[in-house]
């Protein structure tokens, strides 16, 4: 739903028609000017941008958060003044707060065609002095971001007049998110920004908070995309404007942003403001359900394989290493996965297996996948009716009857992660006993079934602590398979029971099928001949 707003308009179409060129052939420019209560300072600060930089701007935005004084007049009686760039001026009527703000301005930019937006704030706290500079790396293709730093020059914040307990509390902070980040940026805290618009579009700020942590979001964003930032130094300048951030809140909320993607990278919590990747990284021999999976496969001979969720096909290029011929079948196309396997068939399970798959399979590999859908015994069926008599259906899932999800529910902490036993996308939960229904019902007999020991490798990294922990869970998973075991990984047949009538052999679940037949059990009377 959007916020209603206010426009005023110098100069400039009407909104929703992108504005026309700035002259030159260079890239369009914007300022991005978000205010909130800046009557006394909006109109100084706009009039600090550098007379001979003001033809190179496209067009200037000045965004009021629903101020109560007349931030909003003092805005367009400056829009009107002979000279100035194109200007649009906006009220939002209701507060959507500095986060909020921000995305208003940005999804405007991009409506308007702009190529570069600068954040400039309307109380005159970062220098418009300094616009050619912010925009420069990026015209000359040198980074996606620029960000005005006033902890570059040794002294600087503090000689600006930045309080001390302000320049502790960023030097501090800096040095958390650096460190938990692997960056190396000297302010994390600055509100002068320069930002390539084709960059913003490929973020998914739609979804960071409304809050002051929303730059905090947007960094870490930048960082995870792998895209590029470059710092200026900025003078500091602290004047007689109210600051509205609550300092100690800030710094918790900036903390738990870094927390929370560290956290997220790991697998736990969703952290719905970072892309989740779309293909399953593979490392052989990392004690998941797939490097076990592997090795029973290598103890097998070679043969045709349906790889179910195949992703990038990094596991099925393993499996043609081996001399199995692999067909790989996913929802979405991983770039590269054609190259990595015989065959590739996209199709959604949840509408049923493809007939593009054929039959006649001698192994089918479902790891980590039946816990993703709704109808996990029908596709089960189908995997069953395309393998050879005396085929292997190797399967995995996840244990949540493990200690990890029962803590979570007892402590009454149950939430979904990005990976894992609480995967996000999860629309089944297996425990053993739930597994050996579901391929009881699906028509399979169970031929292994293992646990695998809790991946702290995936969390703690390699090494000694994550060692020791390991094995310890191996050993317990062996005592405890189902409070310890991590993941279930099942060597399945198809069910061929068979037996004598007439000297014939009968597989039984024909004379089942043909003794319950509704045309049958109708006109039944007495005991079958």
């Amino acid at each position: 739903m959007e916020n209603p707003v206010m426009e005023s308009h110098a100069d400039s179409p009407p909104r929703g028609r992108p504005a026309l060129p700035a002259q030159g052939a260079g890239p369009r420019i914007g300022i991005l000017v978000v205010a909130y209560n800046a009557e006394a300072t909006l109109e100084r600060t706009l009039d600090r941008i550098p007379k001979d930089f003001r033809s190179r701007i496209a067009e200037i935005l000045i965004l009021d958060d629903a101020s109560s004084d007349g931030t909003f007049t003092a805005g367009c009686r400056w829009s009107q003044l002979e000279g100035m760039p194109p200007t649009v001026v906006m009220r939002h009527t209701k507060n959507l707060g500095y986060g909020g703000n921000q995305k208003a301005g940005y999804a405007l930019a991009a409506e308007r065609g702009l190529d570069i937006v600068v954040l400039l704030h309307g109380d005159g706290q970062y220098a418009p002095e300094l616009l050619p500079e912010m925009v420069a790396p990026i015209e000359r293709g040198e980074c996606e971001a620029v960000f005005g730093s006033r902890m570059k020059d040794p002294g600087g914040a503090l000689g600006g007049g930045m309080p001390l307990y302000k320049w502790l509390g960023n030097r501090v902070l800096t040095r958390i998110e650096n460190g938990l980040l692997g960056s190396s940026l000297s302010e994390f805290h600055s509100g002068y920004r320069a930002y390539s618009v084709a960059a913003l579009r490929r973020l998914p700020i739609d979804r960071n908070t409304d809050a002051f942590d929303f730059d905090t979001q947007i960094i870490v964003q930048l960082l995870d995309a792998g895209m590029r930032i470059r710092e200026i130094p900025v003078p500091t300048y602290y004047g007689d404007e109210i600051c509205y951030v609550n300092g100690l809140r800030y710094a918790k909320d900036v903390v738990k942003d870094v927390l929370e993607y560290r956290l997220a990278l790991k697998g736990f919590g969703t952290c719905p403001w970072i892309p989740k990747p779309a293909e399953y990284a593979f490392k052989e021999g990392d004690g998941s359900s797939h490097a076990a999976v592997l090795r029973v496969m290598r103890t097998m001979p070679p043969g045709r394989v349906l790889d179910v969720g195949c992703s990038g096909g990094e596991f099925a290029a393993r499996l043609e290493e081996l001399g199995h011929t692999v067909t790989g079948l996913d929802f979405i196309e991983v770039p590269g996965v054609r190259e990595r396997c015989s065959r590739f068939v996209l199709a959604d399970l949840e509408q049923g297996l493809p007939a593009e798959i054929g039959e006649e399979y001698d192994y089918v590999v479902a790891a980590d996948v039946i816990e993703h859908l709704s109808r996990p015994e029908e596709v089960l069926r189908g995997l069953r009716d395309v393998l050879v008599p005396g085929g292997r259906l190797l399967l995995s899932v996840p244990n949540f009857s493990h200690w990890y999800a029962r803590l979570r529910v007892a402590v009454g902490a149950f939430g979904y992660d990005r990976r894992g036993i609480l995967d996000e996308t999860h629309l089944r939960f297996f425990t053993r006993a739930g597994l050996r229904r579901t391929i009881r019902a699906s028509g399979f007999d169970e031929l292994r079934l293992t646990s695998t020991g809790s991946p702290f490798w995936s969390v703690l990294g390699a090494g000694p602590v994550a060692g020791g922990l390991g094995a310890a869970s191996r050993l317990l998973t062996r005592v405890r398979p189902t409070l310890f075991g991590y993941q279930y990984v099942a060597v399945l047949t198809p069910h061929a029971a068979q037996t004598i009538v007439a000297g014939e052999h009968v597989d039984v679940q024909d004379i089942l099928n043909r003794q319950y037949a509704p045309a049958e059990r109708a006109g039944h009377v007495g005991a079958p001949s």
